[in-house]
């Protein structure tokens, strides 16, 4: 791993796309874009880990849980090509942090502001379940953005697994956690060391907003917490 002081985005985008360290997710990644369903014959697929996406100097942290198959997988880009991503880039788009509520494909012109995408996972994993020597093989990539992320205040974590993976990166790069140590709800909100807020959200996935367990109005009041303490309210909306 490079030294913190020798690190960049660019070394570890690089290293997030050469990752071959899980061989179970390095088979499947490639499975699905070789059998896509039907939808997406002909597609090009990228098919190699995802790195994160977004404004270097963001102030907010999005952590999601891995790309999907034939969303982030097919198209290169984090929540990107998929339902969860149209939820995601939509409540960006509303709340000042993206230039637009459409995400397709990599070079379709979005841009984010003030905002930066990761997940605990970079490779899209069967069934969308990760296994647990592939979190800890992937949690070194998070370290180091949050490290380069230096005017870091407020983190939004889409699910339980991404807020315990984001957590477990805060005490392997250093960090202090408070005690007892913070727990996921919708909606929940940790003051963290440093001047930093934890929001926890559920994840924008098919199974939780068609369901209805997640909504587009519970789910915009994440995003306008996270908008109001950036602008100095403290959350107070």
């Amino acid at each position: 791993m490079a030294s913190v002081r020798n690190d960049s985005f660019a070394r570890v985008n690089r290293a997030v796309i050469r990752c071959r360290k899980c061989p179970r997710l390095v088979a499947w990644r490639a499975e699905a874009a070789a059998n896509p369903p039907r939808r997406y014959h002909g597609s090009a697929y990228w098919g190699k880990p995802l790195p994160g996406f977004g404004d270097h100097d963001a102030r907010i942290l999005i952590v999601g849980l891995a790309p999907a198959a034939h969303g982030g997988n097919r198209t290169g880009r984090m929540f990107t090509g998929d339902r969860s991503g149209d939820w995601l880039y939509g409540a960006l788009f509303e709340h000042g942090f993206a230039n637009q509520a459409e995400s397709v494909d990599r070079n379709d012109g979005l841009e984010l502001t003030d905002c930066y995408i990761s997940a605990a996972v970079r490779c899209a994993p069967p069934a969308n379940k990760p296994a647990l020597d592939e979190f800890h093989n992937c949690s070194g990539y998070l370290v180091r953005e949050l490290a380069l992320l230096r005017r870091l205040r407020v983190v939004v974590a889409l699910g339980k697994i991404a807020f315990d993976s984001y957590l477990r990166a805060t005490a392997e790069a250093g960090r202090p956690l408070p005690r007892p140590r913070p727990g996921f709800g919708h909606g929940s909100r940790h003051d963290l060391a440093n001047g930093l807020t934890l929001l926890g959200s559920y994840h924008p996935s098919q199974q939780n907003t068609f369901t209805g367990k997640l909504t587009v109005a519970m789910f915009h009041s994440v995003f306008r917490t996270a908008r109001a303490l950036l602008d100095g309210d403290r959350g107070r909306v």
